[in-house]
């Protein structure tokens, strides 16, 4: 702006004030020559360098940071050289006596030169790319680190995104499930990165072989799976823009929920809403293009996909199963046999053949025991002694109904009176603990301490029948002694206590 100030003030003051442009050179501080070129445009033309620019002390080694920049390339880029690095190598090696502002200028600009051109891509309907990742977030009063897989239609620009505690293979299938529920169809292809939950080994042609499960996912749902150049984010340059767009409006400030359901409830709603956006350069919202991503989904499956890792185990002598570095119980009758572990994003199942032995909470703990205490009431009725020492019993709470009863039955019983109570607590393995703490409470009131009567009073109130409990079979009852009356105390009331 200042140069075309200059440049009016200097063709009003010769051509209207009349003074000479010798004058105007010397009042404005300028060339001659650059007068008579003011004069001549009544604009300034630009600037245009003529000559190469001359860098007297540079020019010499311009081909030795040539020569390192070229190696950098096949070095990693935490470890290549910085401007600073050359200037040093060319001073301390070379003997270049120049400063290190000359040759940082040379090293950006080649660089510029050397960046990447990209060819503008158009997008047909029906196509998605999908990454992970993270950001920051307050899950139940804790803050950690969240997974979002983000699923991307680039044609529309609809989106869907997941979070997870973790980047696993359980957590990539899920979200695939939930992405193609919330697009009401599978994609015709989808684009990945070169991500090792997808790609077991990238062959000598460019292909891909793929890991099972990704395998099992792309057949269920028969979608054409891509992928990009490795380490060229910018082949899906469409999700990778997607990902920082949602984590900048969907989780600024850092996002703060219950439970992970309660956080993928809310960034399906943000979706939803974003569907009534209109992004420059179209003329219609997302949701309004969305409709010719729409026409070439291809429909759901009349089942979803099972989204979960299984791997095959054996199980310890302690009746445990190791999966991602935590133990989880299975009943002991499975000791050491072989069983399938199927880990979901919330939850681990474990069977052996075709039945389910086990469910447990999902934990994303390092090194954690997840017991159920029901799996080992069988073995602990076979080692009484080892009931108070138990660790899958420890904090296990139970209402107060259950240790007045084990108090009971081990004062008047003693050992025979722990395994009943342990007998009991089978219980739960088959009825509601709501209906055993009733049977227990209905034997306490009626003085019948024993399993055989805890078992009887549950099984009564589940069938709603009244109880029939032959009582002489309960010798723990403690005995009433009743005199016998003689009609002479009768005599005595009747005369007012005189005999």
């Amino acid at each position: 702006m200042k140069q075309v100030d200059l440049y009016g003030r200097v063709r009003h003051s010769v051509l209207i004030e009349g003074i000479s442009q010798r004058e105007a050179a010397r009042i404005f501080g300028i060339d001659p020559r650059t007068v008579a070129k003011m004069l001549a445009f009544s604009v300034p033309p630009g600037y245009r360098r003529r000559q190469r620019v001359c860098r007297p002390k540079l020019d010499a080694f311009t081909g030795i940071i040539d020569q390192i920049l070229e190696a950098d390339k096949l070095v990693p880029k935490k470890q290549r050289h910085t401007s600073k690095r050359i200037f040093e190598r060319l001073r301390d090696e070379h003997r270049f006596s120049g400063g290190l502002t000359i040759v940082k200028d040379y090293v950006f600009a080649t660089k510029q030169r050397q960046r990447e051109m990209f060819v503008p891509l158009s997008h047909p309907p029906g196509h998605a790319q999908a990454d992970f990742g993270e950001a920051l977030a307050i899950i139940g009063g804790v803050e950690r680190k969240i997974h979002f897989l983000v699923m991307d239609l680039p044609h529309s620009d609809t989106c869907f995104l997941k979070a997870y505690p973790a980047e696993t293979t359980e957590a990539f299938c899920d979200a695939h499930v939930a992405a193609f529920t919330f697009f009401g169809g599978v994609p015709v292809s989808i684009l990945y990165d070169n991500t090792r939950i997808a790609v077991a080994r990238i062959l000598g042609d460019g292909k891909r072989k793929r890991t099972r499960v990704f395998s099992e996912l792309v057949s269920h749902y028969l979608f054409e799976d891509r992928f990009g150049r490795p380490g060229k984010g910018n082949d899906k340059g469409k999700v990778e823009g997607m990902v920082g767009y949602t984590r900048r409006n969907f989780m600024v400030p850092k996002p703060r929920f219950a439970s992970f359901d309660d956080l993928n409830a809310y960034l399906a709603e943000q979706c939803r809403k974003r569907m009534d956006d209109k992004l420059r350069g179209h003329k219609g919202t997302i949701g309004e293009r969305f409709v010719a991503d729409a026409e070439r989904l291809q429909p759901l499956p009349a089942v979803p996909y099972d989204a979960c890792d299984k791997q095959s185990v054996r199980v310890s002598s302690l009746s445990l199963v190791r999966y991602r570095s935590n133990d989880y119980s299975v009943p002991t009758a499975y000791g050491h046999q072989e069983v399938l572990v199927r880990g979901y994003v919330h939850e681990v199942v474990i069977a052996c053949g075709a039945e389910v032995i086990a469910r447990h909470a999902r934990s994303w703990e390092k090194e954690d025991y997840i017991y159920d205490p029901l799996h080992y009431l069988a073995l602990i009725e076979q080692k009484t002694n080892a009931l108070d020492q138990a660790a899958p019993l420890a904090g296990w709470e139970l209402p107060e109904v259950f240790l007045i009863l084990r108090r009971l039955m081990e004062a008047r019983m003693g050992k025979k009176g722990k395994r009943e109570f342990v007998q009991v607590l089978r219980l739960l393995e088959t009825f509601r603990i709501v209906d055993v703490e009733d049977g227990i409470q209905s034997a306490l009131e009626r003085g019948t301490i024993g399993f055989d009567a805890v078992k009887h009073l549950v099984l009564c109130r589940i069938e709603r029948r009244p109880p029939r409990l032959d009582m002489t079979v309960y010798p723990y009852l403690p005995k009433a002694h009743v005199a016998v009356t003689s009609p002479g105390d009768y005599m005595a009331l009747l005369s007012g206590g005189q005999s």
